[in-house]
């Protein structure tokens, strides 16, 4: 299995009903993509303020590397993609394997 990890930092123009499309647009992904076995998310709510800014998390994981290779370059990842371009300040991306 791979985790595939986003830390989101969005502008501080996005709107809520935005940030809110933004992340049923994750959730919804994965009944459109195969391969993701799960898919989750949610705001910092860390008291130590070493977030960096970044407000949200979204965690996936998919059933293999195969699976996540799939994902990248599909239509759906695309459009999520430009749906959350313009209200994203910064993201970082890390994945890992179980």
């Amino acid at each position: 299995m791979i985790r595939h990890v986003l830390f989101i930092q969005y502008k501080d123009q996005a709107t809520d009903v935005e940030v809110a499309t933004s992340l049923a647009n994750f959730e919804a992904i994965k009944s459109k993509i195969k391969g993701i076995e799960s898919v989750e998310w949610g705001l910092n709510n860390s008291p130590e303020g070493r977030n960096k800014n970044y407000t949200h998390c979204v965690f996936m994981t998919f059933i293999d590397e195969v699976a996540r290779d799939y994902y990248l370059p599909h239509p759906e990842h695309e459009v999520l993609k430009a749906q959350l371009g313009p209200i994203l300040e910064d993201i970082i991306v890390f994945d890992y394997a179980l």
